[in-house]
C-alpha cells in the first residue's frame, strides 16, 4: 500500500470521528506514511529513507490530502505549487486566491499573471528557472491573511520543498510570506509583531536551511499591492534588478 492510499484511509478514520463527535472538524498534524516495502527489499527501503528521500511529488501528495487545519473544509484544491525542480529563484506567496483554489495552481489570476511579467522583466519564468509557492497551500476564506496555526500546519510542507529545491535566492512576495520567513530567520515561527513589508523590502538576509547552509532572501511587495497602488511599482522594480544583479553575479543568468 502507497503512504498515499494510507493517508486517505487516516483521513476518511478522522472524518468518520469527527462526524460522530458532533460533527467539528479536529484540527491534526499532516500525516507522513511511507510506502510499502516489497518483502526482501527492507534494506534499499531503509537506506532511502536514511539519506532523506523525499520528492516534490510526494509533498504535493500530502499536500492534496491534508487536514491539518481548518481551510481543508472551504478548500476546492490545494495548490502544493509549481515550477522547475532546479530552480534559480523560489517565489513565496502568502496563500491561494479564488482562482489558484479553482484551478489548483498558485498564481495565475490577476496577481499572478503580473508576477508572470515581473519575473519575465528580469529573464526568469516558472517553465525554466523558478518554482512557485505560499505560505499556506489552501486558500483563507474571503483572501484573509492565513491565521498563525494554519500557517504552522503548512510550515514543514514548505521547508521540506525549499530542502529539496534549494534555490539560488528565495522571493518572498508581500508581508505575509516576508514575515514569516524572516522570522524563522531569527529561531521564530514568524516576527511576534509583524512589520511592514516597506520596512523588509530591498535587503538580502540569510534564510536557514540546515546547520551548513543559508539561502539568501529577498522581500518585496505582493503583486496584488501593485494591482491597487501603482506607486509601488518603481521601488518593486528596484527590487527586481537587485535580483537581477545578484543572479548575474552568482553565475545564474
Amino acid at each position: 500500500m502507497t503512504g498515499e492510499q494510507k493517508t486517505a484511509i487516516a483521513s476518511f478514520l478522522d472524518l468518520s470521528a469527527d462526524c460522530l463527535a458532533g460533527g467539528y472538524a479536529r484540527p491534526r498534524e499532516p500525516y507522513r506514511f511511507e510506502d510499502d516495502r516489497e518483502p526482501g527489499d527492507a534494506g534499499a527501503g531503509a537506506a532511502g529513507t536514511e539519506a532523506g528521500e523525499d520528492s516534490l511529488e510526494g509533498i504535493a501528495a500530502q499536500v492534496r490530502s491534508c487536514r491539518g487545519c481548518g481551510l481543508w473544509g472551504t478548500r476546492t484544491n490545494a495548490v502544493p505549487g509549481e515550477g522547475v525542480s532546479s530552480p534559480l529563484v523560489l517565489v513565496i506567496g502568502e496563500g491561494p486566491g479564488a482562482d489558484e483554489d479553482s484551478s489548483g495552481r498558485p498564481f495565475v489570476g490577476k496577481a499572478g499573471q503580473l508576477l508572470d511579467k515581473m519575473l519575465g522583466s528580469i529573464g526568469l519564468s516558472r517553465e525554466r528557472n523558478c518554482f512557485i509557492a505560499n505560505v499556506v497551500k489552501c486558500r483563507p476564506p474571503e483572501n484573509r491573511d492565513p491565521l498563525p496555526g494554519e500557517a504552522e500546519a503548512c510550515a514543514p510542507f514548505l521547508a521540506r520543498q525549499i530542502r529539496l529545491l534549494r534555490p539560488r535566492l528565495i522571493l518572498c512576495m508581500g508581508k505575509v510570506a516576508a514575515n514569516r520567513l524572516l522570522g524563522e530567520c531569527n529561531g521564530l515561527p514568524g516576527f511576534r509583531e509583524p512589520e511592514a513589508i516597506g520596512r523588509l523590502r530591498g535587503r538580502f538576509y540569510d534564510y536557514p536551511v540546515s546547520p551548513d547552509l543559508s539561502i539568501p532572501l529577498l522581500a518585496t511587495y505582493h503583486p496584488s499591492a501593485l494591482l491597487h497602488n501603482e506607486d509601488l511599482k518603481r521601488p518593486a522594480w528596484e527590487d527586481l534588478k537587485k535580483l537581477r544583479a545578484f543572479l548575474a553575479e552568482t553565475g545564474g543568468i
